[in-house]
């Protein structure tokens, strides 16, 4: 390939404390590459929070685009696979992303730095490495408004202008930006080692991960299983939270889901408006695998994937079988009593009862029935208690109920509204809209029209993912 050429002596762009923990493990977990250097480098957006907390002391654009390197920097594509819609696909990895390594936060947290639209890699396939700058709003703004509802997620530190026309639907300016985790570490990069009977390799990585993410648990005598089950409730957790903010993320395949909890991947994903139990916005679920609803069943199925990969690491595999078999009948009914408490909360029972249930089905089958805006109803309901006399004796905490249902959520015809005027050069929208997402639970009458449910004109019917 023509893309690994590497760039003269890159220029320091700031004091970031950069490490690179991933970058020392073996060479099969990632391939080492340069980013293809943009034909210009324009930045549009930066996130001050995150800036203050990496220690970012200047805001060259070059820097953000990849045509310079962050001091310490030492870029990789990391290897993975997946499970996509159900299917194996052995061979994944960033196709166009780059980690281009880990910075100490000044709350002495490890963090990633994955620049995405950064150009081809070895794992790009067919792709062009790039990315249009619809996607890359998409994700700022989604992944920004997560994080400020309170919901584990990557977040986005910058979008870059590189100069390219990108075509996917449509022609659009080429972007970057660069993605902030805990981890970048996937099911699918587990899966990958298991595929190719690498078992010194996965065991290696289950090290890796308790070391970074769970220190807690790298002396236990049980470790691997202890690691299963520990990612298993955070990844559960997260889509009963995602749940109770009427979030879809489209495209739960096993290459998106990490091991460290967090939100990623935010390409065909919506928050819906209507409530509809099945509703499916990603124009590639064709047959609803990740509708709303089916959620916490896709979740669970992934977690079995990466019992799959951790169960050969035992002494006795065969008696592990039982043992995870087990544990994902227990965490069916984890996830089940993480979405009680979510619901629970929302119609403002502190304390739910089994029976609770009930009256969440039934609230639930009454915004379906009636048409009725998700968020919107949650939100109005402690003045709207009279339309729901069944919930009258139950819903007894006004204040609880302002504190977990949203006055603001980032709605499909807003974000879009935002990536059609930035793609003409205005991004008045997209500071407007992250503006107004930053304190999602505090109404705020100056931004009431941005809570509005789309009228029939606006409504987005189908999400990309935009690769």
């Amino acid at each position: 390939m023509m893309i690994l050429k590497r760039m003269g002596n890159p220029q320091v762009a700031n004091s970031m404390n950069f490490d690179n923990t991933y970058a020392r493990l073996p060479e099969d977990f990632y391939q080492k590459v340069l980013p293809s250097s943009a034909k210009e480098a324009i930045l549009v957006k930066l996130n001050d929070e995150l800036v203050k907390l990496l220690n970012i002391t200047e805001a060259d654009a070059d820097y953000f685009a990849g045509k310079k390197l962050f001091k310490g920097s030492d870029p990789i594509a990391m290897a993975y696979s997946g499970h996509q819609f159900g299917h194996f696909n052995p061979t994944l990895g960033d196709g166009r992303a780059i980690l281009l390594g880990e910075v100490i936060g000044t709350d002495n947290n490890r963090y990633d730095l994955h620049l995405k639209g950064s150009g081809l890699t070895p794992f790009s396939r067919r792709g062009d490495g790039l990315s249009g700058l619809g996607p890359v709003v998409r994700e700022y703004i989604v992944s920004e408004a997560m994080h400020a509802l309170g919901i584990p997620t990557t977040r986005a530190l910058s979008i870059t202008l590189t100069g390219d026309e990108v075509i996917r639907q449509d022609a659009q300016p080429g972007a970057s930006m660069i993605r902030v985790a805990r981890g970048h570490i996937r099911v699918g990069t587990f899966e990958y080692f298991l595929y190719q009977d690498k078992l010194e390799h996965l065991q290696t990585l289950v090290d890796y991960c308790l070391d970074r993410f769970y220190p807690e648990l790298k002396d236990d005598p049980d470790k691997n299983f202890k690691f299963f089950q520990t990612v298993a409730r955070r990844k559960l957790s997260l889509v009963a939270k995602w749940m109770g903010v009427g979030f879809i993320h489209g495209v739960m395949n096993t290459d998106n889901t990490t091991v460290s909890g967090e939100t990623i991947d935010f390409g065909p994903c919506a928050f819906m408006d209507t409530f509809v139990s099945d509703k499916v916005y990603s124009s590639i679920d064709r047959y609803g695998r990740y509708a709303f609803s089916n959620q916490g069943h896709i979740a669970l199925w992934n977690m079995s994937k990466l019992g799959n990969c951790l169960i050969p690491l035992a002494q006795n595999p065969e008696a592990e079988v039982e043992k995870y078999n087990h544990e994902l009948q227990v965490l069916q009914e984890y996830f089940e009593q993480e979405k009680l408490q979510v619901f629970a909360k929302k119609l403002g029972i502190k304390n739910p009862e089994a029976d609770d249930q009930k009256l969440i089905t039934k609230f639930l089958n009454d915004l379906q029935e009636r048409r009725l805006d998700f968020t919107n109803s949650f939100r109005n309901l402690p003045h709207n208690l009279n339309d729901f006399p069944y919930l009258k004796e139950r819903s007894e905490d006004v204040a609880l109920m302002y504190s977990v249902n949203p006055y603001i959520i980032p709605r499909n015809h807003q974000v879009e509204a935002a990536i059609q005027m930035a793609c003409k050069g205005d991004y008045t929208h997209l500071n407007q809209l992250n503006s107004a997402l930053s304190d999602p639970y505090k109404e705020n009458k100056s931004i009431e029209t941005l809570t509005y449910p789309p009228k029939p004109s606006e409504i987005v019917h189908q999400t990309f993912c935009g690769t």
